[in-house]
């Protein structure tokens, strides 16, 4: 009963930024605690961050905490991945996720319940 739409991706040089969006809809929206995930070619999907729907507990892998902010617009059901400072090695598709019977913010990919489509990010050097 949700459904999510991530944009923003692109081509950017080691050391710029992006902001990622997540368009998310659906009657039980505000249920949810909403997180990124990332994967990079023949790497497992992994954890980047996850929001609270009003915006508490956020939290953020070791690799991309203090570069990245989680961040979510309740008015207009989205939530922003802002990404400083970007690496090669954060190169990967980007997908948003929903976990629709939250307990705690998760961080294991196996906790969400649904996904949108991803967005390419590629940073080169």
């Amino acid at each position: 009963q949700v459904q999510l739409a991530e944009s923003g991706g692109g081509l950017v040089q080691a050391g710029g930024s992006l902001r990622l969006s997540c368009v998310a809809s659906g009657r039980t929206v505000s249920s949810c605690h909403l997180g990124w995930f990332r994967q990079a070619p023949g790497k497992e999907r992994e954890f980047v961050a996850a929001i609270r729907w009003s915006g508490g507990s956020p939290t953020y892998a070791t690799s991309v905490n203090g570069r990245f902010t989680i961040s979510i617009d309740n008015a207009k059901n989205t939530v922003y991945l802002q990404m400083n400072s970007l690496k090669p090695e954060d190169t990967a598709v980007y997908y948003c996720a929903a976990d629709q019977y939250p307990i705690r913010v998760a961080t294991t990919d196996l906790q969400y319940d649904y996904w949108g489509q991803g967005t390419q990010v590629t940073v080169s050097t």
